[in-house]
């Protein structure tokens, strides 16, 4: 399975955080997982480390570094993606939500989020 996972489950899945259930965890680790970490994830935790208002403790360069060191595949942002976000409904008006759906139904990918909004988009996404 592909799996891609939201922002704050990819951090809580390198900080090995409480906050990930342990069903999260069984399938992020399987063999039979391939787990994707967005590009747009990446930049979203740059931009938050950048502003300094202390709600992001790692840096974008360091997040990169964690999750190639635990073996997450990195998905770019095509074209398509952000096609896709035109037809998307208005569920979520955060940006990073909305193309992080829009690469988990255009590659596909099962999304794997703890955010109730954007498990609104498919019955593919893994609300955890």
């Amino acid at each position: 399975m592909n799996l891609l996972l939201d922002t704050h489950v990819a951090l809580w899945a390198i900080t090995d955080s409480p906050k990930l259930p342990a069903t999260a965890r069984e399938l992020i680790a399987s063999p039979r997982t391939n787990v994707w970490v967005s590009v747009a994830s990446i930049w979203e935790i740059a931009i938050k480390h950048s502003l300094g208002r202390g709600d992001m403790p790692i840096s974008g360069q360091d997040a990169l570094r964690y999750f190639s060191e635990s073996g997450y595949r990195h998905l770019p942002i095509e074209p398509e993606h952000a096609v896709a976000i035109e037809n998307l409904p208005a569920y979520h008006s955060d940006p990073f939500d909305r193309i992080l759906v829009a690469q988990a139904l255009v590659e596909p990918m099962r999304l794997m989020t703890h955010d109730t909004l954007v498990a609104r988009y498919s019955d593919t996404i893994i609300k955890i």
